[in-house]
């Protein structure tokens, strides 16, 4: 789906995409944190994108903004190309998972439609990203994705790991050194009560590791039958 906004206008609607899982409404400071920018100059962009026609968002003072269907149409077509070319930097040109991210935001916005379908199926049409974040579709349809974060698993359950919701750098870095990265399969050993910390076993690595609920809540799984 060609598109005529600019980057400013998609970087918006991705992020509102992104924070409004679930279908809350995003408030502005929200939006001001995740594009580094100031309030007042969202809430100035915001009321530009109420104009527009058609309707991208729904955007109430003090309620927060919504997507209307047609921005989040335009929000998974970015998504869609943001997630393909991290693939086609990870897997050809051999960058790794943590530093896809920035070289993607850059490229996201640039590439034609034809580029997309072309870069589509050089990689096989996939469905995830390096993270295993899921690839919109030609039709903007996402494929399923577990819900079940790796901090609600207790001990004595196995999962294998599908995706870490993340593009922080360092912790990548850090995660992939243990081994905690898509498609490795984890042991619970331990839970704390206390501070929702868990002991895990990775499969292939010689120890477990501790990891805390901060980072738990970003990786979900797919639980193995008991």
């Amino acid at each position: 789906m060609p598109t005529s906004h600019t980057q400013a206008i998609e970087d918006y609607l991705k992020a509102i995409y992104e924070l409004s899982a679930g279908g809350a409404a995003v408030t502005t400071n929200q939006l001001a944190r995740r594009l580094e920018i100031a309030p007042a100059s969202v809430t100035g962009l915001l009321q530009k994108l109420t104009r527009l026609e058609p309707a991208l968002i729904v955007y109430q003072k003090h309620r927060g903004v919504r997507l209307t269907a047609e921005g989040e149409r335009a929000a998974l077509e970015i998504v869609r190309h943001h997630r393909l070319i991290e693939l086609f930097l990870y897997e050809m040109l051999g960058y790794p998972w943590d530093e896809v991210h920035s070289e993607a935001d850059r490229l996201e916005h640039v590439i034609s439609e034809d580029f997309e379908e072309r870069l589509s199926r050089l990689l096989g049409d996939p469905i995830r990203d390096p993270h295993g974040d899921p690839i919109p579709d030609r039709d903007l349809v996402l494929p399923p994705s577990s819900s079940t974060r790796l901090s609600e698993l207790r001990p004595g359950q196995t999962a294998v790991l599908q995706r870490v919701h993340s593009s922080d750098p360092d912790l990548l870095r850090f995660l992939s050194q243990q081994g905690v990265v898509p498609h490795a399969e984890v042991k619970i050993l331990t839970h704390s009560p206390f501070d929702g910390n868990l002991q895990i076993q990775v499969a292939g690595q010689d120890e477990p590791v501790v990891l805390g609920p901060a980072i738990t809540r970003l990786v979900f799984t797919e639980p193995r039958e008991p």
